[in-house]
């Protein structure tokens, strides 16, 4: 397969029903309102599985073309990590509803500010998006404590938007280098983009098999933990 866009996706899996990708942090999940030029995940599934385009929700408006083929989640465009897509749209609906029943496990690695008191926590604070508050739980669990940072690994059990950034931030622990939730956002050595890596999903494909599928820790990522590990 060819591709031009700057930011290409490595496939993990696939098979007739799904594609997993590895996103790379910089990569928009898909188009919206005011975006027409920038390269998308969406763009290129469409090149290369043109059989995704009329995969996905109905549009919001009768005529109007898809905005997300085959995307039944999706990442922040500063997150990297692994992300499912579907080729058919029966695959869709079967994933779409493992999604909203909670049957699929997603894992985050996150860099935060501060030293995490706790091993482990569930935070369950609510999540407001323009008027309506919905409810949202996340856990977490430490990985390693550095100095004046803390590795997590975290496990959204909803799927609101910018939970994870959003909950961490709530217990007083900001993702390192997040420019939206902080103020004066802290980017040690360098590093670019929020510290959110999607680790993992596990689920059950339409086949029945339960897998589990995984992404391995950018550079980006990898040599901002040798460098705080060094200080």
């Amino acid at each position: 397969m060819t591709n031009s866009i700057n930011y290409k996706p490595t496939i993990i899996y696939e098979d007739e029903n799904v594609l997993v990708i590895n996103k790379p942090a910089g990569l928009l999940v898909h188009t919206a309102p005011g975006i027409k030029k920038e390269e998308t995940l969406t763009k290129w599934l469409v090149k290369n599985y043109p059989e995704v385009k009329n995969v996905g929700d109905l549009p919001a408006q009768a005529g109007d073309p898809k905005l997300r083929p085959g995307i039944v989640h999706r990442l922040d465009k500063e997150t990297s990590g692994v992300l499912i897509a579907a080729k058919n749209q029966k695959t869709f609906e079967y994933l779409k509803k493992q999604f909203q029943e909670r049957k699929i496990k997603k894992t985050y690695i996150a860099l935060v500010k501060g030293i995490v008191k706790n091993n482990k926590g569930i935070i369950n604070t609510p999540i407001k998006r323009f008027t309506k508050s919905r409810e949202a739980e996340t856990e977490y669990k430490v990985i390693k404590r550095y100095k004046g940072y803390t590795l997590l690994q975290a496990s959204p059990k909803t799927g609101r938007t910018h939970q994870i950034r959003i909950h961490l931030k709530s217990i007083g622990h900001p993702i390192v280098c997040d420019k939206v939730y902080t103020k004066k956002p802290d980017c040690p050595f360098g590093l670019k983009r929020h510290f959110l890596h999607a680790q993992s999903l596990e689920l059950t494909l339409p086949n029945n098999n339960r897998i589990k599928l995984e992404a391995d820790m950018p550079k980006d990522l990898q040599k901002t933990l040798i460098m705080i590990n060094k200080n």
